[in-house]
């Protein structure tokens, strides 16, 4: 019964359209899905945002994904992003975005989602859209973005000099300086233009010092 009501779904992360979708059939489905989220058959992560459980799933659900519908628009930044791009060591467990509206915190039962504000004017540069699998994409920054974001948005830090940056980058952050100089120095220029940022300016003359 409930294997020929699952395959109906067209994924793990779902909407509560494509959750009236499945249940059409049913006289009432708002005590249907009441009773699919009471027996663990399906998660609400949030109002009209959907997972299927633990036990139903053929393949994990995204937390990336799932971190561009929770709240919009928004794309994956900060330290999430630099963690999956492998910038950081340290393991990141919220998954943190930027967006455009009010910056905003979600716990859910899938963990918390933390969406920081940045300027309008910053929002697309350096965004790019992800593979997860052949169905499914999301939004991510690019590490050049999200090293941007990551700086941009840090307070009370007293980034002036070059031995500041290079404190808080090797310091602070724990980033090798390898992967520091593989990063794209003309896309970080233009999101500083675009950020109209000192900070972001003395990252990019400090990349460029260490690059040579």
């Amino acid at each position: 019964m409930i294997e020929s009501f699952l395959h109906r779904f067209p994924r793990e992360e779902f909407d509560y359209q494509t959750l009236l979708d499945v249940l059409k059939d049913y006289a009432r489905p708002r005590d249907k899905i009441t009773g699919l989220i009471r027996k663990g058959i399906i998660i609400r992560v949030k109002k009209g945002l959907y997972v299927l459980g633990d036990r139903y799933r053929t393949r994990p659900y995204s937390k990336e994904l799932l971190a561009n519908l929770v709240y919009g628009p928004s794309y994956i930044s900060l330290e999430y992003a630099l963690q999956y791009h492998g910038l950081i060591p340290e393991r990141v467990e919220a998954v943190t975005s930027v967006t455009t509206g009010r910056s905003r915190r979600f716990m859910t039962p899938l963990g918390l989602f933390i969406y920081r504000k940045i300027p309008t004017s910053a929002f697309h540069p350096g965004m790019t859209r992800l593979e997860y699998d052949e169905t499914t994409a999301f939004l991510m920054a690019t590490p050049e973005k999200a090293l941007c974001d990551k700086i941009r948005n840090e307070k009370n830090t007293g980034m002036r000099s070059l031995k500041d940056m290079r404190h808080y980058l090797f310091e602070g952050l724990r980033i090798d300086q390898a992967s520091l100089v593989d990063l794209n120095q003309g896309e970080i220029d233009e999101i500083a233009r675009h950020y109209n940022s000192a900070k972001l300016r003395l990252l990019h003359k400090f990349i460029s010092a260490i690059a040579g």
